[in-house]
């Protein structure tokens, strides 16, 4: 029941948030372009496999990181280093699961019309014609390739969102209003994990998606990119360090939102999960 409560929370975010456009000057101009060039359906790209990737990836990392009697202590107050622990496994298990639907989500968002498109166009039709088409080219192989950089991205994100937010929610339960009002307290507490996400994942995220977009030779290996260690060093070398923070505005509009609304509604469904439990106790 936790790997379906944490699927539907996923699908819940993905629907009302939406997907990031791509970054140009900045993000609200971005969307601007977007939106004229390709009207409301091209800030959309990419949505039916982002619904699906979050429900699988939400689903490992919520059900594996609830697990009971590991992440608290006798006071059920959060253990710092467990928390840490579990969100990195289940993060990491949840973005391999996941990860060629990040990248057929990754290459579907990247295409654009003639006019304001960057970077390598994949030039894929939908979902299930890139699917088929990388598979039928590259094999299976093709369809986890940039695997790495999502992993290291799962790692840090899923632990630093995952324990600040069970780390501010047990701060804010010392208080009476928050205490009175767990969906607040959810709220305030995934804001705070979206924060810390955002700052420690970005890096990773943008080597993730550089990996996932740049274009292949026959074999199916990257031309810009050897891996993971040679797009760290070759963004460092050309970039600098502030070159790892590029789109951080537009990662954190993406990131925040989303992530408040899946540990909402993560919170929420399991308390009606609770409530039903104890009524068919109650019943019998």
């Amino acid at each position: 029941m936790d790997f379906v409560i944490g699927g539907l929370a996923a699908c819940g975010a993905c629907v009302f948030r939406g997907q990031h456009a791509i970054f140009y000057k900045n993000v609200f101009h971005a969307g601007w372009v977007v939106a004229k060039n390709e009207g409301l359906r091209g800030l959309q790209k990419g949505l039916g496999p982002a619904l699906l990737m979050h429900t699988m990836r939400n689903s490992a990392v919520t059900s594996g990181y609830t697990k009971k009697g590991y992440l608290t202590d006798e006071k059920g107050k959060t253990i710092l280093y467990r928390s840490a622990l579990a969100g990195a496994a289940t993060g990491c298990a949840g973005a391999f699961l996941g990860s060629p639907l990040f990248l057929i989500k990754t290459q579907l968002q990247s295409q654009a019309a003639k006019e304001i498109a960057v970077g390598t166009q994949h030039g894929h039709s939908g979902a299930f014609q890139a699917f088929r088409g990388i598979y039928s080219q590259y094999g299976i192989f093709g369809l986890w390739r940039g695997v790495s950089g999502t992993l290291v991205r799962a790692i840090v994100g899923s632990s630093a969102q995952l324990t600040t937010f069970a780390l501010t929610k047990d701060i804010l339960n010392n208080y009476e209003v928050f205490r009175s009002h767990p969906v607040a307290n959810s709220l305030v507490s995934s804001v705070v994990g979206g924060v810390f996400q955002t700052v420690m994942m970005t890096p990773f995220d943008l080597v993730s998606t550089r990996l996932y977009n740049q274009g292949v030779d026959a074999s199916g290996k990257g031309v810009l990119y050897r891996g993971l260690t040679d797009c760290f060093i070759k963004i460092w070398r050309s970039e600098g360090f502030f070159g790892f923070y590029k789109g951080i505005g537009a990662n954190y509009m993406r990131l925040a939102p989303h992530g408040a609304l899946c540990l909402v509604f993560w919170d929420v469904l399991k308390d009606v999960q609770v409530k039903y439990i104890d009524t068919r106790e109650n019943r019998y």
